[in-house]
């Protein structure tokens, strides 16, 4: 979102360790803000390796304990900002919480779907996690298994039962979003795929990007087809530097 121009800000904990200060060596390097960043003086080592495969893939993690809820919670009390993105399916008191206090402060809540296999809307929790945010974000493998549908088009219904805007990411095929109730679809676009890794973070990202900027559903979701498809150009989940112009552009090209 930061190499799209969004406003940023994250709220994360950071440690006295390598890592963690080579993590902060490359948000300083991208002029990003340390407003929200908590630097603690004790490792907090948070390490993924991503196992890339042509159909699937895999990720390895290691992850020191940390004050992250904390940091997050306390990050909310201190800040101002339209929306507050929640990189996964998460739920219980700590996100009744969250929502309470971002409400208070007129902001509203993004979640990804990254999820464990227990996830799904058999869970009462789960129902209330997603009633709780604005927006939800599940991949194709995500919306199967919380919903047990294989048909996309009728996860984001069922899930749409639940939150007012949902964005189900289906890889080359593209994606579709329940939106107060109505469904719509959006056909992928045609790049040479080195990578998927992060691809359905930049998704995110070009949706978000569109949605501050005041543009309809459809157009939310060209724009993070567009942003999630360029990513896959490049090894790496960060290597491909996304650009608004250039999505613009590659958007333009594709209507001729």
């Amino acid at each position: 979102m930061h190499q799209l121009g969004v406003k940023t800000a994250f709220a994360a904990e950071f440690g006295n360790d390598d890592y963690s200060q080579f993590v902060l060596n490359r948000f300083s390097s991208e002029g990003f803000p340390f407003d929200l960043f908590k630097i603690s003086d004790y490792p907090v080592r948070k390490i993924t390796v991503s196992l890339s495969f042509p159909q699937d893939r895999a990720f390895i993690a290691y992850y020191d304990p940390s004050q992250q809820i904390e940091t997050a919670l306390r990050a909310l009390t201190q800040s101002s900002a339209r929306l507050v993105v929640i990189p996964t399916l998460f739920y219980g008191p700590a996100l009744t919480l969250g929502d309470v206090l971002a409400s208070s402060r007129h902001m509203e809540l993004f979640m990804d779907g990254n999820s464990m296999d227990a996830s799904t809307l058999d869970k009462p929790a789960i129902k209330h996690a997603l009633k709780r945010v604005r927006f939800y974000s599940p991949n194709h493998d995500e919306a199967v298994r919380i919903t047990g549908q294989e048909d996309m088009k009728t996860a984001a219904s069922m899930l749409g039962e639940h939150c007012q805007t949902v964005i189900v990411k289906d890889g080359a095929n593209g994606c579709w979003c329940s939106d107060e109730g109505q469904i719509y679809y959006e056909p992928g676009y045609k790049v040479k795929v080195v990578d998927t890794t992060g691809a359905g973070d930049c998704f995110n990202a070009g949706f978000i990007k569109a949605w501050l900027d005041g543009r309809d559903i459809r157009s939310c979701m060209r724009f993070a087809n567009m942003a999630g498809a360029l990513s896959t150009q490049r090894a790496g989940a960060n290597s491909y530097r996304l650009s608004t112009a250039e999505i613009e552009t590659r958007l333009t090209q594709e209507t001729k």
